[in-house]
């Protein structure tokens, strides 16, 4: 069957998108929805295009040269692409597309003047809006003219900018074909764009309206400022007229030219009222046919609304799926566990067997549906004290929704319910009771914990095949157990009401802010910063040695290590990394993902930490660094005493308060174990699951060991007990994967799409002040260092390290810094943690910190008052 090449709009199928592309073929969907209107047209199709491109040898050829070229190469790409346009400028249109473009211009009316459009095949994918990428021509007269532009079109295909997207991208240029749109001009009094989804806060019950004089092309391209309306439940909700100095027009001869708009009328509203309501329902009458929210292109001619082109919207964080029809009000997990990365699919159905919340998945990312807390008068005081503990953005946001008149309905009183701030007003005896202050407690715990992995190790090694998944599941309950032990959570909710108590307290009685930060620095037990130490303790080993030094500056291979016996102190070099990595080696940057690299997999990683150690500090710093840190929690803890015995009743406060802080010193540093030793199960499993992935590869069940990476644990099991896989599911889950990698997870959204941003309330603040949350008191002044990626980490002793977020890999670069900015985090979240025990005066929760701060600024934190200035 011979491919049509030209198609009118009525004529076109669903299953035509190769043939006239995303705009194409929604133009041919827009046509056949009863009460919108569409103005007529036909599209040249990509069979139309490959017919003229014909089995031109000079065309494949280039086309090679440009698929071998790299994005940075732009002068060959300018060079090539502009040989591509030529030739395709100079092809002559096969004659029988020109006969066909005639017959149908003959049917629309030849002597009418029509907008060419481009229409990629690759256009608006899920991942990848092409808008714009390709050209437009308006008010095109004549059979000849439109016959010449749609050769531009064509060439269109390969201007700079479109082959640059594709490539970044990583679409092959030989398969994104073009179609062209040829559609009947109309001549508009108003113009613009039509969201039916809000694109700045997401809210899918909230349609968006731009509108401007004249033709849409104005409004696209950003020459002039638009009408802005908000329209919801059919009310328009908010209004922006904005003063409209220009419009474009269509010219009587073909073409497009700019007015000015006279004064009187810049500051007229393009739409009435009842037309923007009229507009709105039918942007919700195209939502529902196309079944998502849309971006819309709409035109007005004599009181007609004209539709001229549709496409999803791609920027929308997705919405979980539920089944009912209630409110749903969801909290970041990634957030609170320091990482906001999308996961892939095994990594997430772990991390969901292995906790208890209800969570949700959107965007490759997990949320806790919290609607239920919040209905209950007592759960939401409980979710809201404990969040303005940990972090203050989501506590505000969540308060947005709880002020929200009729969005979460609230519950009669629940009075059974424990409640959150009766526990430990005057009485530290609650939390020393519950928990008692014996030190034996954590090392019977981790004791516990580290018997229990060294049985699963041994265990595990005589599993394989559908026993060995049958085994983890098992596992994991045990992993579970230890987990939630009640007497680990008690001892870690313990130390948080210790240090709120003592913070509480000393501010009230002494008028000093955050003295916990000081008192937990260098404690016992914190297996995350002994890893940063540890690291220093390795770096120790190398300094003597200048040649293995020279070797690791140039070397980024990740068998670096191997090789180093070669050199003079090699192996001692070699055995102090090894030994490191036994016992820290299945840490690795957003651990919470099983399918994320750990250092023992890409040892490389540790390179850029272990030079900066070598570089920033003498012999023996690491043990110094503990003692300073216990010195000064020690001089900070007479301090406080001291003055509290001078207080009226001042012997019983500074008995309690000592007795808080000894709790604090014996307990706060076990909060990093628990997930320490998740972490050590995780890469248990992980090597076990390669192994048992390198066995399907055998058997050609998956072309790769990482490809199952891309199911489900359930899944997994399944193909290992079948052999057999669709291998298509891969594929689309890869592509998913890169779609949720360029999305931005919110802190908290709800069902209807809507991203609530919280607010930190502060008064008296410097006008330039960043704000964030104060998390790691002291005041410190030096150089910004905006590091995305721990590998790029090139850190001096006088640095501020600014990353999006930490998780427990980085600890190691917290030692070469003075001072930490994270634009994720909370209280209790590991960074702060661990920049109180360092004593780093640390900021986090700050908004675009690594926009807001330039790499080499120097910048001053406030850790005590929590906010950042640049000098």
């Amino acid at each position: 069957m011979s491919c049509s090449l030209v198609l009118g709009f009525h004529e076109m199928e669903k299953t035509q998108q190769s043939l006239v592309g995303g705009k194409g073929l929604n133009l041919g969907e827009l046509s056949k929805i009863e009460g919108i209107q569409v103005p007529e047209g036909f599209c040249v199709t990509t069979a139309g295009y490959q017919k003229a491109i014909g089995q031109d040898e000079r065309y494949y050829a280039l086309l090679d040269q440009l698929t071998l070229l790299k994005v940075e190469e732009r002068e060959q790409i300018c060079e090539i692409s502009r040989k591509i346009r030529q030739l395709i400028m100079e092809v002559e249109i096969p004659s029988d597309v020109v006969k066909e473009v005639g017959h149908y211009l003959s049917q629309f009316g030849a002597e009418y003047a029509y907008a060419v459009r481009s229409s990629a095949t690759a256009e608006d994918l899920p991942h990848a809006s092409f808008a714009g990428q390709q050209d437009t021509y308006l008010n095109i007269i004549g059979k000849e003219a439109i016959l010449l532009h749609i050769s531009k079109c064509w060439a269109s295909l390969f201007t700079e900018r479109a082959v640059i997207y594709r490539m970044k991208n990583e679409f092959d240029h030989s398969q994104v074909h073009l179609s062209v749109v040829v559609q009947r001009m109309v001549f508009p009094q108003a113009s613009g764009i039509l969201f039916t989804a809000d694109p700045i806060t997401s809210n899918r019950k909230q349609l968006s309206i731009e509108s401007s004089f004249g033709l849409g092309e104005a409004l696209v391209s950003g020459q002039v400022s638009a009408d802005c309306f908000k329209v919801q439940d059919e009310k328009i909700v908010d209004k922006m007229i904005a003063t409209k100095k220009l419009a474009i027009y269509g010219q009587k001869e073909g073409g497009t030219g700019a007015q000015q708009i006279e004064i009187d009328q810049q500051k007229t509203q393009t739409l009435t009222d009842q037309q923007i309501l009229q507009l709105a329902r039918l942007g919700r009458q195209i939502e529902a046919y196309f079944g998502c929210p849309q971006d819309i292109e709409w035109c007005l001619v004599e009181g007609t609304f004209y539709i001229v082109q549709t496409r999803p919207i791609t920027t929308l964080y997705p919405i979980p799926e539920t089944n009912d029809q209630e409110n749903h009000v969801y909290i970041s997990v990634g957030h609170q566990q320091m990482m906001t990365d999308p996961m892939k699919p095994l990594g997430v159905s772990l991390f969901l067997l292995t906790t208890n919340a209800p969570m949700k998945k959107a965007g490759g990312r997990l949320f806790v549906d919290c609607a239920a807390s919040l209905a209950s008068p007592v759960s939401r005081e409980n979710l809201l004290n404990a969040m303005g503990q940990s972090d203050p953005l989501m506590h505000d946001a969540l308060m947005t929704i709880v002020e929200r008149e009729g969005f979460i309905e609230s519950l009669p009183n629940d009075e059974k319910a424990p409640r959150h701030n009766e526990s430990n007003e005057d009485k530290p005896e609650s939390f020393l009771e519950q928990v008692g202050n014996d030190p034996s407690i954590v090392h019977e715990l981790i004791k516990n914990s580290e018997a229990s992995l060294e049985e699963l190790k041994h265990n595990i090694q005589t599993k394989s095949g559908p026993e060995l998944l049958k085994f983890i599941l098992e596992d994991i309950q045990q992993l579970k157990q230890i987990l939630f032990d009640p007497q680990s959570l008690l001892v870690i909710k313990g130390t948080m009401d210790a240090s709120s108590w003592i913070n509480e307290k000393m501010k009230k009685w002494l008028g000093e802010k955050n003295v916990a930060d000081t008192l937990s620095q260098s404690v016992r037990n914190n297996i995350t910063s002994e890893m940063g130490l540890a690291l220093m303790d390795v770096a120790d080993v190398i300094r003597p040695y200048p040649e293995i030094i020279d070797y690791l500056q140039h070397e980024k291979e990740d068998n670096v290590f191997d090789d180093l016996i070669k050199f003079d102190g090699g192996q001692e070099a070699r055995d102090a990394i090894y030994a490191y990595l036994k016992k820290y080696g299945m840490r690795g940057s957003g651990e919470i993902d099983l399918t994320k690299d750990r250092w023992s997999e890409k040892p490389s990683a540790l390179i850029p930490m272990i030079l900066s150690n070598i570089k920033n500090f003498e012999p023996n710093a690491s043990k110094r660094k503990f003692e300073q840190g216990q010195q000064e929690a020690l001089k900070k803890e007479q301090e406080l005493l001291k003055q509290l015995k001078q207080l009226p009743g001042g012997k019983q406060k500074a008995e309690k308060a000592k007795r808080v802080i000894s709790f604090i010193r014996n307990f706060i540093g076990y909060r990093e174990y628990p997930k320490y030793g998740m972490i050590n199960r995780y890469f248990v499993y992980k090597q076990a699951l390669l192994k048992e992935a390198e066995r399907l590869v055998q058997a050609n069940v998956i072309h790769d060991q990482e490809d199952i990476y891309y199911l489900t644990f359930e899944e997994l099991r399944e193909v290992v007990s079948t052999c057999k896989l669709d291998y298509k599911i891969i594929s689309k889950r890869k592509d998913e994967y890169k779609v949720y990698e360029k999305l931005t997870p919110p802190r908290v959204f709800t069902s209807d799409g809507e991203i609530i941003t919280g607010e930190y309330k502060r008064e008296n603040l410097p006008a330039e002040a960043i704000v964030g949350l104060p998390v790691s008191s002291g005041v410190i002044e030096g150089r910004a260092r905006v590091i995305l990626n721990m590998e790029d980490a090139d850190l001096e002793g006088e640095d501020i390290l600014i990353t999006s977020y930490t998780d427990p890999s980085w600890t190691p670069l917290f030692v070469s810094v003075k001072g930490l900015v994270t634009e994720v985090g909370g209280l209790m979240t590991h960074g702060a943690v661990i920049a109180r025990e360092y004593g780093l005066p640390a900021v986090v929760g700050v908004e675009d910190a690594t926009k807001l701060i330039k790499d080499g600024q120097r910048i001053r934190v406030h850790g005590t008052e929590g906010y950042i200035e640049i000098l």
